[in-house]
């Protein structure tokens, strides 16, 4: 008895070099629809479904292989008697393969279809099938990835597919199909947290090295939602590396938390609320390293944004990552072309921006057209996810609880510091002067060691500044991604100079920290509203 294939693919790439081998090696080839049509234009003989379930196509095509003459052929187990015997029974024939890809829900997702439309690509009979044979697949070749054709060819040339190999092409399928199931089930559940978590994640790229250079890793990116990562194009430079990425994130979202693109910014819908009036410089530049910034600023033009954020910390943006929220220009890329770093990423490039920064081979250069917009983050813990909403408020209130109030000049980077701060590894604390961090406190285990960081570090940056021309005046601002536990940071912040600081409040010692702002002069405001980074 001849062996048969059932094929039909969304996907035709490789098909027909498939379907013409079999088709020489005296296999009956069964399609149905554009496959069919595909492969009867090319000289492969096909034998329609329809006439070997003796059921015509129906309901719009929903139901064609929806059959017991097609499943039977599939899941009889060969060496079973008493199914072989029921197949002659009912005159059902063995279909000895299964080659399907699935209807592009993932894509018809990403590309906003009207619901109705999109319920139309759900593919359902193409998974049943794929289930099929690979629960049979020490009997049956189930086939859904046209990179697996040509092996699969190589070993039929030898005389048969291996059972490890079918076991593997089985293993794929539900590997799909799983994936395929849960882009469907995200797309109907209206339920941030539903009963099972369930993603669809593909492998992009298999990276050199994970954290360290002994651990392996890979990227997957979102298979129905691609978000700013999926969506960046690299345009020079070596590979990017796991901590790249992490890195490339992180400054992304930091620059895009300003606005992307050169319109005058409201630094968030909460600060539109409770200041209404408050309006930010449209330039961001951020520096990244290990993780956590080194540098933050908003300026008017990019140069200007570039050098307040270059002189945050010098020493640390060397190997950073520089991101940009507006294009790139050619005076800024001279600049950059000064130093060593990773990556620079931008929404855009001017042309002669890429001519300078491409003279370095090595750096990575990505175009970066949408901000990031993930309403939901994960860590993963052994044995389990940790999922949560992205950290998307800035703050619940604007509640000066000091009698100072702070000065009209001091709102502005209040508010700035609060945005920088939630981007900074708890505890954090940043300094601020002029919507440009200058001093950053971050990852240390108490609060008083971040804003002792963070008060040293801005005095280097006001004292180099006072060497080239700057006004010499310390930061005025501090803010803190928490409450404080103790009235010392408040002394150490006041005995710098600073004249306001913001924080969520809500220690049960806050009242020792309004009472030192009192004594010391410094206006303290408090927003309700924590933004731990661990």
């Amino acid at each position: 008895m001849k062996k048969r294939a059932l094929i039909s693919v969304f996907e035709k790439n490789g098909i027909l070099e498939l379907a013409s081998f079999l088709n020489q090696a005296g296999w009956e080839i069964i399609s149905t629809g554009g496959t069919a049509k595909h492969l009867k234009e090319n000289g492969v003989p096909v034998i329609s479904v329809s006439s070997v379930t003796g059921f015509p196509e129906c309901l719009d095509g929903r139901v064609k292989t929806l059959h017991p003459a097609i499943h039977a052929g599939i899941l009889a187990k060969r060496n079973e008697p008493a199914h072989r015997e029921t197949l002659e029974k009912q005159g059902f024939s063995l279909i000895d393969m299964v080659c399907i890809n699935l209807y592009p829900f993932f894509d018809k997702v990403q590309s906003g279809l009207p619901f109705d439309e999109t319920i139309e690509f759900i593919d359902i009979g193409g998974p049943a099938l794929l289930r099929s044979a690979a629960k049979n697949f020490c009997d049956v070749i189930a086939l859904t990835d046209p990179s697996d054709y040509a092996e699969v060819i190589a070993q039929l040339k030898t005389g048969s597919v291996s059972e490890v190999f079918r076991k593997k092409l089985a293993g794929k399928v539900f590997n799909l199909t799983s994936a395929y199931d849960a882009a469907i089930s995200r797309y109907l559940l209206d339920e941030t947290y539903p009963s099972y978590w369930t993603m669809s994640f593909k492998k992009a790229h298999t990276l050199r090295y994970g954290e360290n250079s002994h651990q392996s890793a890979t990227l997957y990116l979102d298979a129905d939602d691609k978000g700013a990562l999926g969506t960046m194009t690299q345009i020079h430079g070596k590979e990017l590396s796991y901590n790249n990425i992490r890195d490339l994130d992180l400054a992304w979202k930091t620059a895009c938390s300003f606005g992307l693109g050169a319109n005058p910014a409201v630094s968030h819908e909460d600060v539109e609320r409770l200041l209404p009036n408050l309006r930010f410089p449209s330039v961001c530049c951020v520096a990244v390293k290990h993780n956590t910034p080194c540098g933050v600023s908003l300026a008017d033009n990019l140069a200007q944004a570039y050098a307040k954020t270059h002189a945050c910390d010098p020493v640390s943006i060397f190997g950073g990552i520089v991101a940009c929220n507006v294009p790139i220009d050619a005076d800024t890329a001279a600049k950059l072309s000064d130093l060593f770093l990773e990556i620079i990423v931008a929404p855009d490039f001017e042309d002669s921006a890429l001519e300078i920064l491409k003279q370095k081979k090595n750096i990575r250069i990505m175009r970066a057209p949408f901000a990031p917009g993930a309403a939901l983050e994960c860590i993963s813990v052994d044995g389990g996810l940790l999922v949560q909403e992205t950290d998307c408020r800035l703050m619940e209130k604007w509640d000066v609880v000091t009698k100072v109030q702070p000065d009209e000049r001091d709102i502005a980077d209040m508010v700035f510091g609060m945005r920088a701060v939630h981007y900074v590894k708890s505890n954090a604390v940043v300094a601020v002067k002029d919507l440009a961090a200058i001093g950053i406190g971050a990852g240390e285990t108490n609060r008083i060691w971040a804003a002792e960081l963070a008060l040293s570090r801005s005095g280097r940056v006001i004292e180099a500044n006072a060497k080239v021309g700057g006004d010499g005046r310390p930061a005025r601002v501090l803010a803190s991604d928490a409450f404080f536990p103790f009235p010392d940071v408040v002394e150490a912040a006041a005995a710098a100079g600073v004249k306001a600081i913001i924080q969520p409040g809500g220690s049960v010692k806050d009242d020792l920290s309004i009472e030192a702002c009192n004594d010391l002069g410094v206006a303290m405001v408090f927003t309700g509203t924590r933004h731990f980074k661990h």
